[in-house]
């Protein structure tokens, strides 16, 4: 699994700060929008990863995933028995 670059995060927390005091430029919040639109892809992509690898089993033990994540599972060749 893949981490949201560090940077990123940090560059988004300063202009958060800054947009609180009322201090952005029209600059910064193009970037503050681009920036979020990255993080929000980079986060998309690490969830559907993790959901994508993700097995389910019920109390007795049987495994119960969905057959759509048992069928990507399947494709990206986690798996060998469908």
């Amino acid at each position: 699994m893949s981490e949201i670059d560090p940077k990123l995060i940090a560059r988004i927390n300063e202009l958060a700060a800054k947009a609180k005091k009322g201090d952005l430029t029209p600059a910064e919040e193009e970037e503050r929008a681009s920036l979020r639109k990255a993080y929000l892809k980079e986060f998309r992509a690490g969830f559907r990863t993790q959901v994508e690898d993700l097995r389910v089993f019920n109390s007795e033990g049987q495994e119960i995933t969905p057959r759509k994540v048992r069928r990507v599972q399947h494709e990206k060749g986690l798996r060998d028995d469908e």
